[in-house]
């Protein structure tokens, strides 16, 4: 998962910590290839940490899907979700909502098993040697083969492979 995350030093009057938005690929603009992430205020290593998570858990909703949506420490998850019907070419939008709970329990998992790449990537961001007036973004790899994934999904996949979640009663 690609990801460029931007700090704005000034929120204005913005109750959120981020807004996550996906950008579509400069080759196509049928799927969406970078999340950005824009952190508001004074990011910490658990803001920064909820910011991925709901980038991640968003993704779930599909390969080419749009996404737009803003983090708040203390509620759910909530923005739009948008791609295009194939067969009519229609532009289909859906409303987006993610437990805080869900969002919670990726962040710690994020933490856990990436936690040192989470405070480098912050540190980047709020080196205090960053030319005056440049827009502070850092790119982010969270995809490939070490990717944070979290233990319960890792385990459902197994089971579902291994047949465990079979049902020889039905």
């Amino acid at each position: 998962m690609d990801v460029m995350v931007q700090w704005e030093q000034e929120p204005g009057d913005r109750p959120a910590i981020a807004r996550v938005r996906s950008v579509a690929s400069p080759e196509t603009a049928e799927q969406p290839q970078r999340d950005v992430v824009t952190l508001y205020g004074q990011p910490t290593p658990e803001s920064l940490a909820l910011a991925l998570a709901a980038a991640m858990e968003a993704r779930k909703q599909g390969a080419h899907v749009t996404r737009e949506f803003e983090v708040h420490a203390a509620a759910d998850v909530t923005g739009d979700v948008a791609w295009r019907d194939r067969s009519t070419g229609e532009l289909i939008r859906r409303d987006l909502s993610i437990p805080l709970t869900v969002i919670r329990e990726t962040a710690q998992d994020l933490l856990a098993e990436g936690g040192q790449a989470i405070r480098g990537l912050l540190a980047g961001l709020l080196m205090p040697e960053w030319p005056e007036g440049t827009r502070r973004a850092l790119s982010f790899q969270l995809a490939g083969p070490r990717a944070p994934q979290r233990s319960s999904d890792v385990l459902a996949a197994m089971r579902e492979a291994d047949g465990e979640d079979y049902d020889e009663t039905a």
